[in-house]
């Protein structure tokens, strides 16, 4: 077995994050040494057209002499996004908006059109 496969069997303090598509694994894991460190692992379901599915992750190791700067800049960072853009998501607001301008042109395209779109056909030009 590899070295680093010996290094992430010891598992010591675990949480889950499930968002959508995408699972973000926080672990705490013990070195040989018996030091800790975290991994975040990020898991992004992908399905495909045949209906299976696959799994692409991606992995950061965090140190304990990187966890300071590590927070305060994470904590910078989210504090930015929130406070210029708020807490709505995007995407679900850009659906929204979407929905509501396709169900605005089912509505117009469904109306009784008016005689002006019609075209003026004289049964004596057939």
């Amino acid at each position: 077995m590899r070295e680093n496969d010996m290094l992430e069997k010891e598992e010591i303090f675990s949480k889950v994050l499930r968002a959508g598509r995408r699972t973000y694994f926080f672990d705490v894991r013990a070195t040989k040494a018996d030091d800790y460190y975290i991994t975040i692992t990020e898991s992004k379901k992908f399905t495909e057209e045949d209906g299976s599915f696959h799994f692409k992750k991606h992995k950061i190791y965090l140190y304990k002499e990187d966890f300071t700067a590590f927070a305060e800049i994470l904590g910078e960072m989210t504090s930015y996004v929130l406070n210029h853009k708020g807490e709505e998501v995007i995407s679900e607001r850009h659906q929204k908006d979407f929905k509501k301008e396709y169900d605005t042109e089912k509505t117009e395209e469904s109306e009784t059109p008016s005689s002006s779109s019609f075209t003026d056909i004289d049964f004596d030009d057939i």
